[in-house]
Order: structure tokens, then C-alpha cells, then sequence
């Protein structure tokens, strides 16, 4: 979509036009529900923090309090801060008890539990990131999204976002080299 015309949707969006709102929630609850999903771990949990992401949205809309510059960015801005709400008031890692029924000698298993085991150490070591470099990494490498796309989102400078990038790639190695060797 062009920047003309999710201008002219944001516009009608403050004028709380249904249409409008509907087509926000269609274009960003997917993006905010993985955003969720990856933080949580947890469906449920990330269904619930979607659905308050776009109640705040509306209330904030609702008291002219509505983005400035970017509306992804501000969105987005509005999901980590109800992760650290969560988080904050439930404890930061919720933990997953081992299944012992399943069977380890299949490679599949085996793949999918190192896998896990990856991503978890991963998920951890983005803890020692600033909120700023943990957005690039989730955006860029879970979203897959280009530095542009970053770039307005985060309400920056694609030079910034690479820096930022570049930053936050080497913040994990130095946090993951211990656990490698």
C-alpha cells in the first residue's frame, strides 16, 4: 500500500470510521499477534495481548492521544509495553514441563527438541538487548522484514537501523559464545 493511501485509512480511523479500523485490524493483527507469540510462547496468551494491543489503540483514539509519526511503530510500541506490563506482573519466563512419553530416537524429535533448545538460548540472550535492538531483531529476522519496512516502523533512519542491527547482532554472539563452546 502506498503512504497516501494508509494516510487517508488512518484519517478516517481517528473519525472512527468502522470500515477504516477493520482494515487497520486486518493489516496489523497478524504482525502483532507473531510480535506477541515470540515474546509469550504462549497462543492463548498472545491471542489476549493482541486483542488489548487494539483495545488501547481504540482508547487511545478515543482520548486524542493517537500516534504522532509512524502508526506501525506506534503499535508496536503499545505490544512491548503490555509484554512488560505482563511480564512485570507475572514473572518473565513461564516454564514448560518435559513430556517424557515422547519418543527421543527419531530424528525429527531429535531435530525439533535441538531446535528448541536454539531458540530458547536465543530467547534469552535478547533479554541482555535494549528494547530498541530486541524490536530490530524480532522485526528483521522473525518478520522478515526489509530495513525500510524497520525503519518506519521504529520511526528511524535506515542507517540507524542497520547500526542498530549490527549493534544488537553482536550484543547475541557475545551472549551466546559462552554457551557454544
Amino acid at each position: 500500500m502506498e503512504l497516501h493511501d494508509e494516510q487517508a485509512l488512518l484519517q478516517k480511523a481517528i473519525k472512527y470510521d468502522q470500515a477504516a479500523l477493520g482494515e487497520l485490524y486486518d493489516r496489523y493483527a497478524a504482525k502483532i499477534y507473531s510480535y506477541m507469540l515470540y515474546h509469550t510462547g504462549d497462543q492463548d496468551l498472545a491471542e489476549d495481548l493482541t486483542a488489548s494491543v487494539f483495545i488501547k489503540m481504540l482508547n487511545a483514539i478515543r482520548a486524542d492521544k493517537a500516534w504522532q509519526q509512524s502508526f506501525s511503530g506506534w503499535l508496536y510500541r503499545i505490544a512491548h509495553n503490555m509484554l512488560v506490563d505482563h511480564f512485570r506482573r507475572d514473572g518473565r519466563y513461564a516454564t514448560q514441563e518435559l513430556d517424557e512419553r515422547l519418543p527421543l530416537s527419531s530424528p525429527d524429535v531429535l531435530s525439533q527438541a535441538e531446535d528448541s533448545i536454539s531458540s530458547e538460548r536465543v530467547k534469552k540472550a535478547m533479554i541482555h538487548l535494549t528494547e530498541e535492538q530486541q524490536m530490530v531483531i524480532v522485526l528483521k529476522f522473525f518478520e522478515e522484514r526489509s530495513n525500510l519496512e524497520v525503519a518506519q516502523v521504529m520511526g528511524k533512519t535506515e542507517g540507524a537501523i542497520k547500526s542498530l542491527q549490527y549493534r544488537a547482532l553482536a550484543a547475541l554472539r557475545r551472549h551466546l559464545a559462552p554457551g557454544l563452546q
